[in-house]
Formats: structure tokens, C-alpha cells, sequence
């Protein structure tokens, strides 16, 4: 199988340098929304000792595994529904090719829930977190699979520049020590390998461990029950990111509340 995070971050390297023909990383940082007060991303999942895990709620109209997943896809009501249900946080898919996504998804987003959004993007340089302040976002994500550690450490810096949080992507011990060494206070562990797009839930678990205590830990994909989000919990997780389970719910708002009761 050809390795999909490759393939992803060259197509969004190439849109971002036509995007930054348009407007250069000054004039997306000039726009007022740039510097606007926002919900802070970290604050919002930082889960107490025996407080119920957090879930941050995924907008994804598509991915390139299961193909079109909600045919009905309105950001604007799918924040505001996810917001009533529970949810701590949004991630807001913006990859256009294979996720279907786009900046306006997160804008729409914006209009209608009061919660912290996540840029979900493949991220491979600095136009596209300035594109993510400028578009109302509180965080951005970044993997570690498809960054060198250099590049890993200059964009959290440059996030936290702009007053954005960063998720950082992991999907192994060695990434976990990367990102930790990086400087990553947000680390999530996602069980899909993205350069295959099989998902391994299990292995998630005893990773979480690794991640110090006084990080916020966030649990990847493949959660779709009550019981899995308390799983993760157990082992550590502030919060789950979940997505496909919600986005296939004819009713995403009764969804979330399930996974939360």
C-alpha cells in the first residue's frame, strides 16, 4: 500500500506555497482574528483525578480509508449539535484532498460553538499555523511521522508564538520520546498508523503511560464506545478524539451524550 502521510503532506507542502502566494504568513498574521482572544485547547482537556475523561469531537465529512462518511456534512450545525452533547473541544478537518475538508469548515465551525477549535491538517510548515490563527483556530496538530525534529521544535515554537496550542501526533514509544523532547505538552497517541491507515486501539493503552503526568494526553482514534473512552481513561488519557463514530450518528449530539453518560 502506498504511504498515505507521504502522498498528504507533499499535497498540502504544494498548497501551502500557492497559499502563501495569495497571502504571505505577515498578511494572514495582520488580520485582526490573528491576535483575538481564544479558548484555550490545553485548559480544556486537562481532565482532574476522577473527573469524567474529555472528548474532543471531530468534524470529517471523509478520510481516505472509509471513503465519504457523513453525506449530510454542516459544520456549522455539527458544532453547535456537539457542543450541546458535551463536548470539551472541536478538531475541525481543513485537508481537502482526501478528507474533503477546508478552512471554511473550521469558520463555520467557529460561527456556531464557543468551544476551542483544533486545526486538523497535516502541517509541514509555518504558513499553515499562521492560516490556522488567522481562521479563529486554539491549536494546531502536528505529527511526529511526518516532521524531523528540527522542523517539530521550530513549529511548536512558532504556535506558541501566535498563543496556539499544538496536539503532537504520536504512534510509538520513539515518538512519544520525540515529541517530549520537542517540547510537546499536548501529546496525543493515535492508534491509526497513517501510513497504512489500520488502527490498532489496543496498543494505545499501555502507551499513555509513557507520557509524563504533567502533560495533557490525548487517545487517537478507534475509540467508539462508553466503555473505550473509560478505557483510555484508566490508563491515563485526559481525552479521547473521536470522529467517525459521531460523524455516521443520525443524531451526532445523542452520540456524544451516549459516549459520555
Amino acid at each position: 500500500m502506498s504511504d498515505i502521510l507521504e502522498e498528504l503532506c507533499a499535497l498540502r507542502a504544494r498548497d501551502a506555497e500557492e497559499g502563501a502566494k495569495a497571502e504571505p504568513v505577515d498578511a494572514l498574521l495582520a488580520r485582526p482574528e490573528a491576535h483575538a482572544p481564544r479558548p484555550g485547547f490545553a485548559a480544556a482537556l486537562r481532565r482532574p483525578a476522577g473527573a469524567p475523561p474529555r472528548v474532543i469531537a471531530e468534524l470529517k465529512k471523509a478520510s481516505p480509508s472509509k471513503g465519504l462518511i457523513r453525506a449530510d456534512f454542516r459544520p456549522a450545525e455539527l458544532a453547535a449539535a456537539l457542543t450541546a452533547g458535551g463536548a470539551a473541544a472541536l478538531s475541525v478537518l481543513v485537508e481537502p484532498h482526501r478528507f474533503l475538508g477546508s478552512s471554511d469548515n473550521l469558520a463555520l465551525a467557529r460561527s456556531r460553538s464557543p468551544l476551542p477549535l483544533l486545526w486538523k491538517d497535516f502541517v509541514v510548515g509555518e504558513w499553515q499555523i499562521a492560516k490556522a490563527a488567522a481562521c479563529g483556530a486554539s491549536a494546531v496538530l502536528l505529527i511526529v511521522a511526518a516532521l524531523p525534529d528540527a522542523d517539530l521544535r521550530s513549529l511548536l515554537g512558532f504556535a506558541r508564538d501566535l498563543g496556539l496550542d499544538a496536539l503532537v501526533e504520536t504512534h510509538d514509544a520513539s515518538e512519544i520520546d520525540r515529541a517530549l523532547d520537542a517540547g510537546a505538552r499536548i501529546v496525543g497517541v493515535n492508534s491509526r498508523d497513517l501510513r497504512t491507515f489500520r488502527t490498532d486501539p489496543g496498543a494505545t493503552y499501555g502507551l499513555l503511560a509513557r507520557i509524563p503526568a504533567d502533560c495533557v494526553r490525548v487517545a487517537e482514534s478507534g475509540v467508539r464506545t462508553n466503555a473505550e473512552i473509560r478505557l483510555a481513561a484508566a490508563a491515563g488519557a485526559d481525552a479521547a478524539l473521536v470522529g467517525e463514530t459521531l460523524m455516521r450518528a443520525a443524531d451526532p449530539a445523542t452520540a456524544l451524550e451516549e459516549l459520555l453518560a
